[in-house]
């Protein structure tokens, strides 16, 4: 009788400890992937190589300074209109990029997530070109998100079946080296290349910065990181109780930089800050050569942290959430005005070329209705809020001061500009998707830089061409056809009243389409957004939507 007693209560005991285990099993997902990080060591300086004493005499090219915002949002800039909690969060640093240069008012991203978008923009291709067509993620975040289930409506689902086709470490999937990137083009001229802040491009010996033409590079190599320790008293947070990216990115980030692949270390500032203050060291490094800069912010991608002073500074803004985010642009534009006085400080102001963009539109996952209005969508859609970006060009001695360009234009078209500006080639055995964009403005070069532009994520495939944009989902099984010319918003759908539309749209995608190349790793997640509302907000069965593969 005592033997059946102990069976019991260890048969009890396990049944106890599967059913912890498996309600935590995210939790523990998460832990495992925490402990696999390598030791973060204390912060060092960093040293950044010294050009000339003196510049070399007679003309000298032109320095490109490219400043890449992460998930920020048409609407996040007061240039467009609006501008976080109706204008509450003035960005007059960012504004005064366009009104010294051009706004290129229909600017599109090269995805509608953030690592393809930084293929394409690295390479000037669709990324599609070359397999890049997922986000790299670690197969311990595409389980909790895809596993979590989320919407009741329409859940989230983990491809099980592919992880034994997924590389074990995101860290491989990566460009190809045999790509040929901006900083690689520029260095043919004579350039010194400089990266800091996000890359997300591979993490492994010959996909890293520094093999991919990069001089310096310091930063990260994963999609995201920590601007502050969890918890720091000079810092706000929000989270998002509802959204499992928001879960895993607490739980699993470091708060850690590398210089050139060196151990990783702990910066000495809010990230924000922190890669502004090296950036302005840098600059100051290399006033005397012409140096390309590819500052790649991690702000305002999640999770929500803002210094205190800034978030102290929004104190009209009642909503925890929106002020936190705000605080957040608030220091975005703060410190690329930083960079900007910098460059003229040093007396390169005039001789450089900056441009700034987003890799894709806002998120749906911060809960924040208003990040992309006018537009419908969110990051991972290709509706316009996903990937209608601000897109601004500065060059005060080749450029028009306050120009407008109405022309469809994508980052794919960042290589050739900056290429061009410089005197270097473009890759020339092979298709470049992208064109140099500053004979367009200033009136050299007549027509539209595009006759369509193209795409793709998994089973989601998109073209724009001749003003008109078709959208094919295959789940769920839909297509829309919008006029942006008359219906810039995407708000009626004429797939039905146009057939003919439809069916030329069609062979263009078709055609393009056929053009790429299998994905170079297998998309593990799969997740419904949708299109007219944030995360948090309870759907209906009405709510359009689109599945999301990664």
């Amino acid at each position: 009788m005592k033997a059946w007693k102990v069976l019991a209560t260890i048969v009890v005991a396990l049944v106890v400890a599967g059913a912890a285990a498996w309600h935590f099993r995210f939790d523990l997902i998460i832990l495992l992937a925490k402990s696999k990080q390598p030791k973060i060591e204390a912060n060092h300086p960093v040293t950044w190589a010294k050009g000339p004493e003196a510049p070399a005499p007679g003309p000298r090219p032109p320095n490109v300074v490219f400043i890449l915002a992460d998930d920020l949002g048409y609407n996040d800039i007061t240039l467009n209109g609006g501008g976080v909690a109706n204008g509450a969060v003035p960005t007059p640093n960012i504004d005064s990029i366009a009104h010294q240069g051009v706004t290129f008012a229909n600017g599109y991203a090269g995805n509608a997530t953030c690592a393809p978008s930084r293929a394409a923009i690295m390479t000037g291709r669709y990324a599609t070109r070359f397999g890049f067509e997922f986000t790299p993620t670690p197969v311990a975040f595409s389980r909790v998100v895809g596993g979590h289930g989320g919407d009741p409506l329409h859940p989230s689902r983990f491809n099980a079946g592919e992880v034994k086709n997924a590389p074990r470490d995101d860290n491989t999937e990566a460009v190809p080296s045999t790509e040929i990137t901006i900083a690689e083009a520029l260095k043919t001229k004579g350039y010194h290349t400089i990266h800091l802040g996000k890359w997300h491009l591979g993490g492994v010996k010959g996909s890293r910065p520094e093999d991919q033409g990069f001089d310096e590079s310091l930063g990260f190599m994963a999609g995201a990181s920590l601007f502050a320790p969890v918890g720091d008293p000079s810092v706000e947070e929000s989270r998002q109780d509802f959204d499992p990216i928001d879960k895993f990115l607490w739980g699993a980030l470091p708060y850690a930089v590398q210089y050139n692949g060196s151990k990783m270390f702990h910066p000495n500032a809010y990230m924000t800050d922190y890669l502004t203050d090296e950036a302005v060291k840098s600059i100051g490094a290399n006033r005397n050569r012409p140096f390309f800069m590819y500052l790649a912010y991690n702000a305002v991608h999640t999770p929500l942290q803002a210094p205190k002073a800034d978030f102290d500074a929004l104190s009209g803004i009642k909503d925890h959430r929106l002020r936190v985010y705000g605080a957040m642009v608030r220091n975005l534009d703060r410190n690329i005005g930083r960079v900007l006085r910098a460059l003229k400080d040093q007396g390169l102001d005039d001789n450089t070329l900056v441009i700034f963009t987003s890799d894709n539109g806002g998120a749906n996952y911060i809960g924040l209705p208003d990040i992309n209005r006018p537009y419908r969508g969110w990051k991972a859609t290709f509706f316009e809020g996903g990937i209608h970006v601000p897109f601004l060009l500065r060059w005060p001695s080749q450029l028009p001061a306050g120009a407008v360009y109405r022309s469809p234009v994508g980052h794919v078209d960042i290589f050739a500009t900056a290429a061009g500006a410089a005197g270097a080639a473009t890759p020339k055995d092979r298709v470049v998707d992208g064109v140099d964009l500053v004979p367009f403005v200033k009136g050299k070069a007549s027509g539209d830089p595009h006759k369509a532009m193209y795409w793709r994520s998994g089973r989601y495939k998109v073209v724009l061409a001749g003003g008109w944009k078709l959208q094919v989902a295959e789940e769920p099984d839909r297509v829309w056809l919008f006029d942006l010319s008359a219906d810039p918003t995407e708000r009626h759908d004429l797939s039905r009243s146009r057939p003919d539309k439809v069916r030329e749209l069609r062979a263009t995608l078709a055609q393009l389409d056929g053009q790429m190349a299998k994905p170079a790793w297998p998309s593990l997640l799969s997740g419904a957004i949708y299109v007219d509302h944030p995360g948090g907000v309870k759907a209906t069965p009405s709510d359009e939507y689109i599945y999301w593969d990664n």
